[in-house]
C-alpha cells in the first residue's frame, strides 16, 4: 500500500471488531508501531520480499485466500491441503506512477491483489480509496459485514483504479518512454524524436474522474459535469471561485475558451470577451483597464452575458468598468483587494475566478456515434519570417502588430471567420458563416467604420477575389490569410488593385 492515509485508524477499528490483520513491509511496520497487532505477509507466506521488493505478495497463500470461493468444495479442499486461510477484506492502493514515471513504479503485486479481490467481490471486499475507510468501518460496525451492493460498488471502483493505472503506463509508452537501463524520461525521449511520429497512437486509454457537478448542461434540462483526466491536473483544479453562482456547462466551456485565448495574445496586458465560445471583443494595450475597455467596445451588445478574461490582476478601475455590464464569469490571475470587495458587493451573481495560466491540450476529442474524432491541438504560428508578403505594398510596422493580433484571434473564431483589427483591438468579428463573404460583411457591419486603416484576417484562403470586398468596404489596408487557393493570383491581383498589403501564412485555422 503506497498511500497510508488513515490506515492506522482503519487497522485499529478492524482489530477492535475482531479482525486479524495481515500486511506487507512498510504498512505492517506503521500499523505495528501504532500498537495494533498485525502479521507481516512474509510470516504468512514464509518468503520475504525478494527481487528488490518486486515480489512481495505474489504467493498462493495470499491470492488463494483472496480468490477462494467458500461455497465451492474443491476450493475448500485445496485450502485445507495447502494451509490457505480465507481473506475477507483487501485494502490496497497503487504506486503513484504518474507522479514520477519509471519502470520501478509499475506496480505488479498491488494490481494483482486488487483485481483478484474485485473478481471475487461476492465474498471479498476491496477498498482502494482511503476516503472510503470510514464508510466501510461504519457498515461493518452496524451489520458485521459488507452488503452485496457495497462489495459490488467497491469492486467497480477497484477495476476503475487498475484501469486508470494501466492507462497511465500506456500513455507513458506512447510518449516515448526510455529503453530499459536508460536514465532519460519519457518526455525527454519524445522531445528528442520526430515531433509528428505517432502523434495519434493506435489506442487511446482515457480514465476520467468526475471533478465538478455543474448547475446543468448546455440547456437546463440537461445534466452536466466536468471531468478530469486521471493523472493530469489542469488550471481548473487550482482555480478559486470568489463569488457568484455555481458554474454551468457553458460557463466552463466559454471560460476555457476565454482563458486560452487571452493567454495566446502575447506578453502584454490583454483582455477578451467571449460569447458562445467565440470572441466578441479582444484587445491588447499598455494597461489592463484600457485593454478591457477596448475589448468591450468591440461589440457591447454581444458582450451582454459574456465571459471576460484578463491576463493581469483586476484593479479597482477594471472592477468599476465592469459594474454596468452583465457578465457571467470574470477570470483573472489575481484581484486587488478593493477590486474583489467591490465585485463581491455589487455583482452577487458574477462568478469570480482566480486562476493560473492554462496549458494547451495535446489532443482534442469530439464524440461521434460509437467513438470519437481525435486530432492534435491547433497551434497558431506567428512568425513574420515564415510569412510572405505577396503584394506590391508592404505592411507598416503598426500594421504588422495588428496583423499578428488578428491572426491569433481569427484562429480561435468559429469558421468561416473574418476578424477586423485596428490599433491593437478587434473592431469587428464575423463568425460561423457558411461562406466567407458573409463573414466579412458581418465583421464590417460590427466594425461600423472603426476598421479604417486596420487589418482583415481570414482563417482560410479566399476562393474568389470577391472575398476581399469586405476588407475594401471596411476600409482595411492589410489582409492576412493562409493562401493556397487555385485563384491566389487573382486574389493577389485584386489586392494590388485596391492598394492592399497582403500576407500569406501558409497555415489554415478552420474551427468548428
Amino acid at each position: 500500500m503506497y498511500d497510508k492515509t488513515g490506515v492506522v485508524d482503519l487497522a485499529r477499528a478492524l482489530h477492535e471488531l475482531g479482525w486479524d490483520l495481515v500486511s506487507s513491509g512498510g504498512t505492517a511496520r506503521v500499523i505495528a508501531e501504532a500498537g495494533v497487532p498485525v502479521t507481516d505477509v512474509a510470516d504468512l507466506t514464509g518468503v520475504p520480499a525478494i527481487l528488490g521488493h518486486r515480489v512481495v505478495t505474489l504467493h498462493p497463500k495470499v491470492h488463494g485466500g483472496i480468490l477462494a470461493d467458500p461455497t465451492n468444495a474443491e476450493h475448500r479442499a485445496d485450502m485445507a491441503e495447502y494451509g490457505i486461510e480465507p481473506i475477507d477484506l483487501v485494502v490496497a492502493n497503487l504506486y503513484p506512477f504518474s507522479a514520477e514515471p519509471s519502470i520501478e513504479l509499475i506496480d505488479i503485486g498491488g494490481p494483482a491483489m486488487v483485481r483478484a479481490a474485485a473478481k471475487n467481490y461476492a465474498f471479498v471486499g476491496i477498498v482502494t480509496d482511503p476516503g472510503r475507510y470510514d464508510e466501510v468501518v461504519a457498515e461493518l460496525r452496524a451489520g458485521g459485514a459488507l452488503s452485496a451492493d457495497t462489495k459490488r460498488g467497491l469492486a467497480r471502483d477497484a477495476f476503475a483504479h487498475t484501469a486508470a493505472y494501466d492507462a497511465e503506463i500506456v500513455a507513458w509508452f506512447d510518449a516515448g518512454m526510455p529503453a530499459p537501463g536508460s536514465a532519460g524520461t519519457g518526455a525527454d525521449a519524445a522531445a528528442s524524436g520526430d515531433a509528428d511520429a505517432d502523434a495519434l497512437p493506435e489506442t487511446l486509454s482515457l480514465t476520467l474522474d468526475r471533478a465538478q457537478v455543474l448547475r446543468y448542461g448546455e440547456n437546463p434540462h440537461q445534466v452536466g459535469a466536468r471531468y478530469t483526466t486521471r493523472g493530469r491536473q489542469g488550471w481548473w483544479e487550482t482555480a478559486t471561485q470568489h463569488g457568484g453562482k455555481e458554474m454551468s456547462y457553458l460557463n466552463v466551456y466559454d471560460t476555457e475558451a476565454a482563458w486560452q485565448l487571452v493567454h495566446a495574445l502575447g506578453d502584454g496586458p490583454a483582455a477578451v470577451v467571449i460569447k458562445h465560445a467565440n470572441p466578441c471583443g479582444v484587445a491588447v494595450a499598455d494597461d489592463i483597464l484600457t485593454a478591457y475597455t477596448r475589448a468591450h467596445e468591440c461589440d457591447p451588445v454581444s458582450a451582454f452575458g459574456g465571459i471576460v478574461a484578463v491576463n493581469r490582476p483586476v484593479t479597482l478601475a477594471v472592477a468599476e468598468a465592469l459594474g454596468p455590464v452583465f457578465t457571467e464569469v470574470l477570470v483573472a490571475p489575481a484581484y486587488d483587494a478593493d477590486a474583489l470587495a467591490l465585485l463581491q458587493e455589487k455583482k452577487k451573481n458574477l462568478r469570480i475566478l482566480e486562476a493560473t495560466a492554462p496549458a494547451v491540450p495535446e489532443l482534442t476529442l469530439r464524440s461521434v456515434d460509437g467513438g470519437y474524432l481525435v486530432q492534435t491541438a491547433d497551434h497558431v504560428t506567428v512568425d513574420r519570417s515564415a510569412w510572405r508578403v505577396v503584394t506590391d505594398r508592404q505592411p507598416t510596422e503598426a500594421e504588422w502588430a495588428d496583423l499578428e493580433l488578428a491572426w491569433r484571434v481569427v484562429a480561435k473564431v468559429t469558421s468561416n471567420a473574418i476578424v477586423l483589427v485596428s490599433d491593437g483591438a478587434a473592431v469587428g468579428i464575423g463568425c460561423g458563416q457558411q461562406n466567407r463573404r458573409d463573414a466579412g460583411k458581418l465583421a464590417g457591419e460590427k466594425a461600423a467604420g472603426r476598421a479604417a486603416g486596420g487589418v482583415y484576417a481570414s482563417d482560410a484562403f479566399f476562393p474568389f477575389p470577391d472575398g476581399l470586398d469586405g476588407a475594401v468596404e471596411a476600409g482595411a489596408t492589410c489582409v492576412i490569410q493562409p493562401g493556397g487557393s487555385i485563384r491566389d493570383d487573382e486574389v493577389i491581383a485584386a489586392a494590388n488593385e485596391h492598394g492592399l498589403a497582403m500576407v500569406l501564412t501558409g497555415e489554415r485555422h478552420f474551427r468548428h
